[in-house]
């Protein structure tokens, strides 16, 4: 199997043990630590660079706090892991990678690798990177003394590509992975339960924009141009393009923080003002009834009724709800809720309490009542004419099957 050095030289890229000095009129190489702020670390196994960025308290990722309470309960519910409730949000490492490649695999190498901490109520980042692929095991050493105080994980997409990645380069070089056993909050799924029904990506870089606030600047380095800029430095020891590179890392970093701060607090109160979207309501219900929190689940469905939803998405949230309200089995509570719903002038509430009166009480007079207070509702509402037309549709065959019943 060929090395990574020799898979390199294919490529056109010099190591160390190839470079040689510019010739002479030729501009020298610009190294790293002369366009960025670092401090070149020697440990056991070598030499590998790092930079430091520390961001205090009051610093706001577009109109968020990468600083938060970070209450984990129904994240920890989620992942089914219930080491994350218990951990203080200092014993987590938020993780990225920036790599030589994206499909993974022995001939695919993190060259940069940022990793940030809470640590006495700062956000501390520090961004290792290898110059050279022979500072591989360095670079990697180097993360094991900043990840020990750690028990858990924040990444994104980092458990199918990150986490995965770093333990197949612990394992080449022989050296312990360190966060073997941690607990793992990977905010891509969660991202996906939340924004897939209305966001059209759920990448980190459009998530930051549409939920979070935050506009990279014209700094930032395209991932897809990440690889070519490190070999390209590589080749020419030039290191000048690059500071895009360390930028983009940086802000995927403090952009987790941000995230998992808002996601947690959102899902530990939808209510506050966070969530402003219908259809958000209706994805927090589906995950809320997931968990088997039925009662949230209906109040997050209305919450998002009222609201109001696109065409499309109207009626499967109120056949949602519906179908949510007789899974709950305490029939008596259902009944309450949507009596309550139903003075709201709620027309979902109003309907199920028609079809309780008809089918579980047998008192069609009373079920009629309902139906019509449900057409008499939608009739003075200002509803958009698809949702009018959804629930006359439905009103008007039940109020015909019930006069029928009525002997009217």
């Amino acid at each position: 199997m060929a090395s990574l050095a020799d898979k390199l030289k294919s490529l056109g890229v010099k190591t160390a043990n190839t470079i040689s000095p510019p010739a002479t009129g030729k501009p020298a190489s610009i190294s790293i630590d002369s366009i960025l702020r670092g401090d070149i670390v020697t440990n056991a196994l070598g030499e590998t660079f790092i930079a430091e960025q520390i961001f205090d308290e009051t610093y706001l990722h577009g109109k968020v706090p990468s600083h938060s309470q970070f209450p984990l309960s129904i994240i920890s519910q989620l992942t089914k892991d219930p080491r994350i409730l218990e951990l203080p949000i200092t014993k987590f490492a938020f993780l990225d990678t920036e790599t030589s490649g994206v499909s993974g695999g022995t001939g695919t190498y993190a060259f940069l690798v940022g990793i940030a901490r809470f640590i006495d109520g700062k956000f501390v980042l520090k961004q290792f990177f290898m110059r050279d692929p022979a500072e591989e095991p360095a670079m990697l050493e180097a993360l094991i003394h900043f990840l020990a105080p750690c028990e858990g994980l924040v990444t994104f997409n980092g458990k199918s590509f990150d986490a995965p990645l770093l333990v197949t380069r612990y394992s080449l070089h022989r050296i312990p992975v360190p966060f073997k056993n941690y607990a793992h909050i990977d905010l891509l799924p969660l991202a996906r339960r939340l924004w897939r029904d209305r966001l059209p990506s759920r990448a980190l870089k459009y998530l930051e924009e549409h939920v979070l606030g935050f506009t990279r600047s014209s700094d930032e380095v395209p991932g897809y141009e990440i690889p070519w800029l490190y070999f390209d430095y590589l080749r020419t020891g030039d290191a000048s393009p690059l500071a895009g590179v360390f930028y983009h890392n940086a802000m995927d970093v403090v952009a987790m923080a941000a995230l998992l701060g808002h996601v947690s607090e959102l899902l530990d109160n939808p209510y506050n003002g966070r969530v402003e979207h219908g259809l958000d309501f209706i994805a927090l219900g589906k995950l809320f009834e997931d968990l088997n929190h039925w009662d949230e689940a209906a109040r997050l469905y209305e919450r998002g009724l009222e609201l109001g939803l696109a065409e499309s998405d109207f009626p499967v949230a109120v056949k949602r709800l519906s179908i949510l309200q007789k899974r709950r089995g305490d029939l008596n509570q259902a009944v309450r809720l949507w009596q309550e719903a139903a003075q709201k002038n709620h027309v979902y509430a109003q309907i199920e309490l028609s079809k309780y009166y008809e089918h579980k009480l047998r008192d069609v007079k009373s079920a009629l009542e309902w139906a019509n207070a449900a057409r008499n509702e939608v009739e003075k509402a200002d509803l958009p004419e698809y949702i009018r037309k959804h629930w006359l549709s439905e009103i008007d065959h039940r109020l015909t099957r019930l006069q029928r019943k009525a002997g009217l």
